[in-house]
């Protein structure tokens, strides 16, 4: 429990520093000079630049642990932001943009391996992972607005040296606080005779999900902040956003949806999110503030449930595999949202496709299939 406590600490301090440059980045871009359609490259290629290090940390956290990834992850983003904070044309913020994608791809798997490990129960697996997503939650709470009144006390720059300077310091603190610990999975990965000889233990089909809720945030963070100008526009920005985390907060906060199935709360958070996307689209009048924390709601809903889903149908099995697929398909969702968004924004709305992408991803969900929490059915070969 100890080094969960840890764990969270320093997720809370990178979410915080990641997620308060989301109603930085645009504005900043575009005091650089950069058109929309380069935003939405820019934003596109940091997805992109995550596949090479998704690929490369799925193996190696499984062989090596995901200590050395984490503390690598931490100061190398840190040493990037503070690069970050000195540039003047749009290129070369998007070269560190793409360096930043590429270092920030080992984070992710390898403290949703690290949880994972830290118990072999699948119960208490499922509660660290539901801890993750409160202190995500947390974090996209306060940072977005205080990034934007951070931009408007001291500049862009100044702000990325903070950032900057934040992530080393986790980095630093990560190095003496969390402990080597390799895959205690694979112990129990062989005595599992049906995954002997297959890349993943679970189906292909689940990650379709992870991909189309990614492409819909890529579009709604491309989208956002480009309702306005000047530091105002930031502060709202970075307000809604904070809105938007605030509605994941509730959902989060409400422990008895545990109680049902995860099929059944990812296909409820994903119709609520598709919902809430349709409502951008097709009724501008209602207050945006609302749609937007109903949006998050969904979020609260979505994410605990995805997490804990891949953890009860792999038993345990090749986490690191697991969770890298998933942010692969996650990075391949942010990097095509925000480009697609950039091209169709002129003819129709981007809230619109996030809408479709949504729906069609609903429809890769097998619900003939329950996940039992109770028992640790093998998840068959073939859906």
């Amino acid at each position: 429990m100890k080094t969960a406590i840890w764990l969270y600490l320093f997720l809370f301090l990178a979410f915080f520093d990641l997620h308060a440059q989301y109603p930085i980045l645009t504005p900043f871009a575009i005091s650089l000079g950069a058109a929309p359609t380069f935003i939405g490259w820019m934003m596109g290629i940091y997805s992109l630049t995550h596949l090479p290090g998704n690929l490369i940390a799925g193996t190696k956290i499984d062989k090596h642990g995901s200590k050395r990834y984490i503390i690598f992850s931490l100061t190398t983003a840190g040493i990037l932001l503070l690069l970050q904070a000195y540039v003047d044309t749009p290129w070369q913020l998007l070269i560190l943009r793409a360096l930043s994608g590429f270092v920030l791809a080992f984070l992710s798997p390898a403290c949703m391996t690290l949880l994972a490990q830290l118990s072999s129960d699948p119960t208490t697996q499922g509660k660290y992972m539901s801890g993750h997503g409160v202190v995500h939650t947390l974090a996209s709470v306060v940072s977005p607005a205080a990034g934007a009144f951070i931009v408007a006390g001291i500049g862009f720059s100044g702000t990325f040296q903070i950032l900057g300077i934040l992530l080393i310091i986790t980095g630093l603190m990560a190095f003496f606080t969390i402990p080597a610990v390799k895959a205690a999975s694979t112990a129990s990965a062989k005595v599992l005779p049906p995954m002997e000889g297959r890349f993943l233990p679970i189906s292909w089909r689940y990650f379709v999900l992870p991909l189309v809720i990614a492409c819909s945030q890529g579009v709604l963070f491309f989208e956002l902040p480009l309702r306005g100008s000047g530091s105002a526009s930031i502060l709202s920005t970075g307000l809604l956003f904070s809105i938007i985390s605030l509605g994941a907060l509730t959902t989060l906060s409400m422990l008895f949806l545990n109680r049902y199935s995860t099929k059944l709360r990812l296909a409820a958070g994903v119709l609520l999110m598709a919902i809430s996307f349709f409502l951008l689209a097709s009724v501008p009048e209602l207050p945006l503030w609302l749609v937007l924390y109903v949006l998050g709601t969904s979020k609260g809903i979505i994410f605990p449930a995805l997490a804990t889903m891949f953890v009860q149908l792999s038993r345990g099995a090749r986490l690191g595999r697991i969770f890298s697929i998933q942010s692969i398909a996650t990075s391949l969702g942010s990097f095509v949202g925000p480009i697609a968004a950039g091209q169709i924004r002129m003819e129709i709305s981007p809230y619109f496709l996030a809408f479709l992408v949504l729906m069609i991803g609903l429809l890769f969900l097998p619900f003939s299939k329950q996940v039992r929490t109770s028992t640790l059915t093998p998840e068959p070969k073939h859906i």
